[in-house]
């Protein structure tokens, strides 16, 4: 089962020591884990790209579990699909799809909802 939480700002000024830094990105990208099964690795998380991000350096992901991502805020440019996409903006991906290498102009949220305990094998 997911843990929960009671209400709280996740944005606000004062939460700002929640986000941690991913490893690798040079302190332009930042994330926070708000819920997770540590049974089955399933979570959901926001990513925040901080503005002239660019994932390049990563290169293009795949993962073998389906999941979900909506663009809260400002835009992200997915190399994979050629396509800005911009808040509201919302995917549904399948395991095994391609996407990024990602760029961002200005500051962008992104909320991601993964699903691993539903890896193909």
């Amino acid at each position: 089962m997911k843990t929960t939480a009671q209400y709280w700002n996740v944005l606000a000024t004062n939460n700002a020591n929640q986000w941690e830094e991913i490893e690798g990105s040079d302190g332009q990208l930042h994330q926070l884990t708000l819920a997770i099964d540590n049974s089955t690795g399933d979570y959901t998380r926001l990513t925040r790209f901080k503005a002239g991000a660019n994932t390049k350096a990563f290169g293009a992901k795949s993962h073998t579990y389906p999941e979900e991502i909506y663009i809260i805020s400002g835009r992200l440019y997915d190399a994979a699909f050629d396509l800005w996409l911009e808040a509201g903006h919302y995917a549904s991906r399948p395991p095994g799809e391609v996407h990024g290498p990602f760029k961002c102009e200005q500051e962008c949220l992104v909320l991601e909802i993964s699903y691993p305990s539903q890896a193909l094998s």
